[in-house]
C-alpha cells in the first residue's frame, strides 16, 4: 500500500522546465545548443559534469558560470539567467492543490529537488504553501546527491521515518531517468507528462 508521496518540483510543481530555458535563449540570443556544448566541454575540463556539481552543492554558482564562459563565444551572464528562468517558471496550481488534496487524505508528504543552493529562496518562493503540503524537503544542493543517484532517495526515506520502505513511496517526476532509479530501489513511479495523466497514473496506484 501506498502511505508517501515523493513529488519534484520544477516540472511537476511547476510550469516546464523547457520553457524557462527557452525564455533565456530569446533574451540572451545563446542557444540552448550551445549552453549544451559549454557544459559538456566543462566535463572533458574537469571531469565531472559541472550542472551535476552545482546541483550537489560541490561549486559555486559562480564556479559553475566560470566553467561555462569557458566554452562559450559571447558573455554569460548568469545573472540574467536566473531571473529569466523564475520570471517563466510557474506553479502548477492543479498539481499542487492535487499534493494538498493528498496530504490532507493522511498520505505522507515528501518532496525531492535538484536544485542550486543559491536558488533556494527564489525556487520556494513559487511554493509559499511548500510547509504546509510536504513534511519533509530534500534539496539535493543541500544533501550532496542528485536525482537518480540512489542516495538521494534514500535520504529522503529517512527523513520520512515512521518506518517507511521505498515499497510504501510513490515518485512523481517529470525525468524518466529518475522514475527508473527510483522503480529499482522499490519504489512506484509516476512519469509526469502533464496534470491530469499524472493524477489519473496516482490515483490507480493508490486503488
Amino acid at each position: 500500500m501506498i502511505r508517501a508521496i515523493v513529488s519534484d518540483f520544477g516540472g511537476v510543481l511547476t510550469t516546464p522546465l523547457s520553457e524557462a530555458f527557452r525564455g533565456y535563449e530569446e533574451e540572451s540570443g545563446i542557444r540552448t545548443e550551445d549552453l549544451g556544448r559549454a557544459l559538456a566541454q566543462a566535463q572533458e575540463r574537469h571531469g565531472e559534469h559541472p550542472l551535476f556539481e552545482l546541483e550537489r552543492g560541490e561549486i559555486s554558482e559562480q564556479e559553475f558560470r566560470r566553467r561555462l564562459q569557458e566554452g562559450l563565444p559571447h558573455e554569460f551572464d548568469l545573472d540574467a539567467l536566473r531571473d529569466v528562468y523564475f520570471d517563466r517558471l510557474q506553479p502548477n496550481t492543479m498539481m499542487i492543490d492535487y499534493m494538498r488534496e493528498l496530504r490532507g487524505r493522511g498520505l505522507r508528504m515528501a518532496l525531492c529537488t535538484n536544485n542550486v543552493r543559491e536558488w533556494e529562496p527564489l525556487w520556494r518562493a513559487k511554493l509559499p504553501q511548500l510547509d504546509q503540503i510536504f513534511e519533509v524537503v530534500v534539496d539535493s544542493a543541500f544533501v550532496g546527491a542528485r536525482k537518480p543517484e540512489a542516495r538521494i532517495y534514500e535520504v529522503t526515506l529517512d527523513r520520512l521515518g515512521d518506518g517507511l520502505r521505498f515499497e510504501d513511496c510513490l515518485l512523481v517526476d517529470d525525468i524518466e531517468l529518475n522514475c527508473d532509479a527510483a522503480a529499482s530501489l522499490g519504489m512506484r513511479a509516476v512519469r509526469f507528462e502533464g496534470s491530469r495523466q499524472a493524477i489519473e497514473a496516482i490515483e490507480a496506484e493508490l486503488d
